[in-house]
């Protein structure tokens, strides 16, 4: 394989894994086979045998190939896995398992924020936000994702809404209750507990080791997925690469859609986040959705969803209608934390801490 490396776009090792992934996911790279040696791959593109590892590295971390012992780094991602794959053992589940610990967004900071925003906005606090979100926060939260989770998307496509559940329901009626949706079984509580309310048709299907049952998805009837493939809660079940896939294939067929719930992933160890479906997908078809619960407070309330392009124009005429339901304040104040880079910064921490506790475990 001939990769080609330009070294004044950094970092050099994102480039030799997307081109290496890609070729996976063509079957260059068929099932089980053996990618090149590092020294091989270093001396034909001219990197550092370190850099080769990191690409490797993310490539092991988002479940396309594995390491093994005297083999080297064999493939372990099957394109046509399809809705074959019905051998895999369920996981073991324990629905009363404790939320992850996870350290408070440093108070100093988001005081100092809030008193620079009382000071520097005036009467714009004053004033009723948009209905889907104040302009700011939604162009912050738009370079954001393009920056840290490889999502593309113009502010327009951005909806801003007081956490997940009254996001859901706008979902439902975007989308509409004629539908059949599909959730992970076990999930969060709160996802059934919607569709329930809004008295619309869902299957649970359940969760095995690397993601979804192939079979229970190959079976279900539903129009609609919705999957938290980064680390399912309350099981811990992430969805291996393979079953990414997998999903995107589902909904290529009969114009379904996802509903992927991002949930946490900036707290990954990895040194690249996991690949997000909104991003995998090219059939405009998944709608994706974050919160900022964990990564500053639950007590902030606030979440947003990406909407596909081609959805945007019926949700302005079905629901522009409903008001924002956070704060303009609010707003101002997380667009402040996007744009200086504290909400990175913090981010950054908390996952080189939780870097430094797994390698004390290790050793």
């Amino acid at each position: 394989m001939r990769y080609v490396i330009d070294k004044e776009n950094r970092p050099v090792y994102l480039q030799l894994y997307k081109q290496i992934r890609d070729d996976i996911i063509l079957e260059n790279y068929p099932y089980n086979s053996k990618l090149p040696s590092k020294r091989n791959l270093a001396e034909e593109t001219g990197v550092s045998t370190i850099t080769i590892e990191h690409a490797y590295a993310l490539l092991c971390e988002e479940g396309y190939v594995e390491a093994r012992e005297r083999s080297g780094f064999i493939v372990i991602f099957r394109k046509s896995d399809g809705f074959a794959a019905f051998g895999e053992h369920p996981t073991e589940h324990t629905t009363g398992q404790a939320e992850p610990d996870l350290p408070d967004f440093p108070l100093s900071i988001l005081s100092k924020t809030m008193r620079k925003v009382l000071s520097g906005r005036g009467h714009l606090l004053l004033e009723k936000s948009p209905n889907c979100g104040c302009a700011e926060l939604r162009e912050a939260i738009a370079h954001y994702l393009a920056r840290n989770r490889g999502i593309k998307v113009e502010p327009q496509q951005i909806v801003v809404g007081s956490g997940s559940e009254y996001l859901y329901r706008l979902i439902v009626e975007l989308l509409g209750r004629h539908l059949t949706y599909a959730i992970e079984s076990p999930s969060y509580k709160k996802i059934e507990q919607v569709y329930k309310a809004a008295e619309i048709a869902y299957d649970s299907l359940p969760l095995k080791s690397s993601g979804i049952d192939s079979q229970a998805l190959c079976d279900t009837k539903a129009d609609v997925l919705h999957t938290t493939p980064y680390r399912s809660y309350p099981s811990g079940v992430t969805a291996t690469a393979s079953k990414r896939h997998e999903y995107i294939r589902w909904a290529a067929q009969n114009n379904r859609y996802i509903i992927e719930d991002d949930f946490e992933s900036e707290f990954s160890v990895s040194t690249k986040p996991t690949e997000t479906l909104f991003a995998l997908s090219d059939k405009d078809n998944v709608i994706y959705l974050n919160t900022f619960s964990k990564t500053i407070s639950p007590s902030l309330r606030i979440g947003y969803m990406v909407l596909p392009h081609h959805l945007v124009s019926d949700f302005e005429q079905k629901l522009g209608f409903y008001s924002c339901t956070v704060p303009t304040f609010m707003q101002y104040v997380l667009a402040e934390l996007i744009n200086n880079g504290d909400f990175e910064r913090h981010i950054n921490r908390v996952r080189r801490n939780k870097r430094k506790e797994l390698s004390a475990k290790s050793e």
